[in-house]
Order: structure tokens, then sequence, then C-alpha cells
């Protein structure tokens, strides 16, 4: 599908129905309430599509031109700050959509939400929480390389092995990620029940949302001292490892990755220009 269509254009072509298929696997969409989440879909990538697709556009077009020079761990950790930073508009901007179907929950579906966390987590065990440390690694690193290669193209043996080495430098604690993990859970869970039973005001709900959406996911202001430092570790990391694969690819390489991002770039531009 991407060889015969721009990534972004298939995104937008499928996009609606692909999020109502990701979000009836955990809520379990009931009749009643399709009409409205399909109408909140529609809402929601009619702005997206009209106001953001230009800044990515153009985000990525930064990104190809910085190719040119010697990439540091600064301007990658800076990156990540301006995608958190579209990321939290974008859940900002859903936010009305996410109260009102939070609002419309019944119990059996927040039980229904409850068990699919359940087997999404013991996918995250099965995955990260089994093997020795090195068995860990090994499967972070494919994971990080393949991402990689997307980008790149294929890397030789040494270029791979230096890759393996500042992957294995980031810091590792998935048993710390996944008590994370069941915590915010957890209180998502908590948080639902208590709106279903006490069906606070929408503009409250809004809310409501906004403080869990900041505590979890943004600007989490109440992490555990060790979360806290682990978290930032590991983004120092991974921003080390991107500095690395990209200032050892070779100019063909480099080339493949501006390659890719024209592809992105004229796909945001077209479905941008062709909005509304």
């Amino acid at each position: 599908m991407l060889t015969a269509c721009g990534a972004a254009r298939v995104g937008y072509q499928n996009g609606e129905f692909v999020s109502y298929w990701w979000l009836n696997s955990y809520i379990d969409i009931e009749s009643d309430q399709s009409p409205m989440v399909k109408k909140h879909l529609a809402s929601l990538f009619e702005w997206h599509h009209k106001t953001q697709l230009k800044d990515y556009a153009q985000f990525l077009a930064d990104q190809q031109r910085r190719l040119q020079r010697i990439v540091t761990k600064s301007d990658l950790l800076a990156d990540n700050v301006d995608i958190r930073r579209r990321l939290q508009l974008l859940a900002d901007r859903a936010l009305p959509e996410l109260a009102e179907l939070a609002l419309s929950l019944r119990p059996q579906q927040i039980s229904h939400l409850e068990k699919k966390f359940a087997s999404n987590n013991d996918t995250y065990r099965k995955e990260n929480l089994r093997g020795d440390l090195e068995m860990r690694q090994r499967f972070r690193f494919k994971k990080a390389l393949q991402q990689a290669e997307y980008w790149f193209g294929n890397f030789s043996r040494e270029q791979e092995a230096k890759i393996r080495i500042a992957s294995d430098a980031r810091p590792m604690n998935n048993e710390l990620m996944m008590a994370d993990r069941l915590q915010r859970q957890r209180e998502l869970i908590a948080l639902l029940r208590k709106i279903q039973a006490q069906k606070p005001a929408r503009d409250a709900t809004i809310a409501i949302l906004k403080e869990y959406s900041n505590n979890s996911f943004f600007e989490r202001p109440g992490l555990r001292p060790e979360l806290k430092a682990f978290l930032e570790a590991s983004k120092d990391g991974t921003a080390q490892m991107e500095s690395v694969i990209i200032n050892l690819a070779t100019p063909e390489q480099k080339a493949h990755a501006i390659k890719k991002a024209q592809q992105w770039i004229d796909d945001f531009n077209l479905l941008a220009n062709t909005a509304g």
C-alpha cells in the first residue's frame, strides 16, 4: 500500500475506519453510540486535516535540511519537545469528544476496557519481561533498527554494531515501566467508573480527562523521583542513539531518508491543499 500510494494519503483514506475499529476493540461500542463516535471521529480528522498537516510538512522539511550537517543530541531532545507539544495539542482537541464518549459508557464497557488492558499487558510481559538483560536489549535493539531502516535503508554490519552499542547504552528497567503502565491503567479505570456513576457536567468531565492526560502522559507533575529520573535518562539515551544513527549514515542512506521524508511532505501538502 505504501508503494502504491503515499503513506499519509493511505492513513487519511482509512483513518476514521481504523480509529473506530481501534476504539471498538477497547470499549465495545454499542449501536446507539456508533453515530456519535463516527461523527466525532470525522470532526477530529477534519480539524487535523485542515490545521495540522502543513505544520507536519514543515517539520519534516526542517529535518531534511538538518541531515546535511552533524545532528546533536540537543537537536533531537528539542525535536522531542516539539513532537510532544503537537501530541498534546491533538489530545486537547479531542477532549470534548472523549468526554462525551466517557459520559456514555456503560459498566460492561469499562469492564471490557479493563480486560483489553489485561490482554495487552500479557503481550507486553511476553515481549519485555522475559529473558535476561542480553535478551531484552537485543529485542529492544531490533525494534530500534527496524525503525531506523524505514528511513535510511539497510545498514552494514559495522553500522549495526555501533547502533547496538548506542541502543544498549540506554537505561533499561522494564519492571519499572510495567508498574507505571499498570498504575496509569488503574487510574483511568477508576476515573471512568467515577464518571459513569456520578455523571458530572460535560465541562467538568473535560477537566477531569485533561488532568488525567497531563498527569499520565504530558506534564506528569506527580512522578515518583525514581520514575522521573529513569524517564529523563531514557529520553536522553534515546536522543543519543538517534544522533549516532543519523551521523553514521552514508550519503546514500541520508538520500534515502530525504526521499522518504519527501514522500510524507508531498502527501501532507496535498492533503492540506485539498482539505474541506
